[in-house]
């Protein structure tokens, strides 16, 4: 595609891999394994990006799954310096029906870990935008991007403490 695009002298227009079931999308088991090498391509060209439907990739992963091979694509692209597009039914009941679950506010606001956040129609866009705006710059201000906070180290206080024998015992 990049090449194609070069050819028509249009590489100046972006390039979104899109993360979903078929069969030339990253929705499969295999085509996420090639993640990286996918990546590596389009980190050549400049205006690129990365985008998943949660559900597509829940389905061909496992939804047991769905949140460790999110955070693997977030972890991934975030290496690569790829922008992260996040799609699938974020906040679909407010944007419909003018009230959100529980469950979609916590999805919501986990969306500071993308660079984009897309919705879908509905008579309450417009409340679901400013809710979705409001969600995200709350959230900043507890998230360093994508990198999860590291608990604190435990450092042994004395001399001794570093001696200590540190066995299993069978209980």
């Amino acid at each position: 595609m990049i090449a194609a695009l070069d050819r028509l002298d249009a590489s100046h227009l972006g390039v979104v891999l899109k993360i979903e079931t078929q069969k030339l999308k990253i929705e499969t088991q295999k085509a996420f394994r090639r993640l990286p090498s996918l990546l590596l391509a389009v980190m050549r060209h400049s205006t690129a990006a990365v985008m998943f439907a949660r559900g597509d990739l829940g389905v061909a992963v496992g939804f047991e799954r769905l949140a460790e091979v999110q955070e693997e694509i977030l972890w991934l692209c975030e290496a690569a310096h790829i922008p992260v597009i996040r799609a699938t039914q974020v906040l679909e009941s407010l944007a419909k029906g003018g009230m959100p679950s529980r469950a979609e506010v916590t999805d919501a606001a986990m969306g500071t870990r993308a660079e984009c956040v897309i919705l879908n129609k509905g008579p309450h866009i417009v409340q679901t935008l400013t809710f979705l705006g409001d969600a995200l710059r709350r959230m900043e201000a507890h998230h360093e991007k994508k990198t999860a906070m590291l608990r604190r180290l435990s450092i042994p206080e004395s001399a001794a403490d570093q001696r200590r024998d540190y066995r299993l015992t069978p209980i």
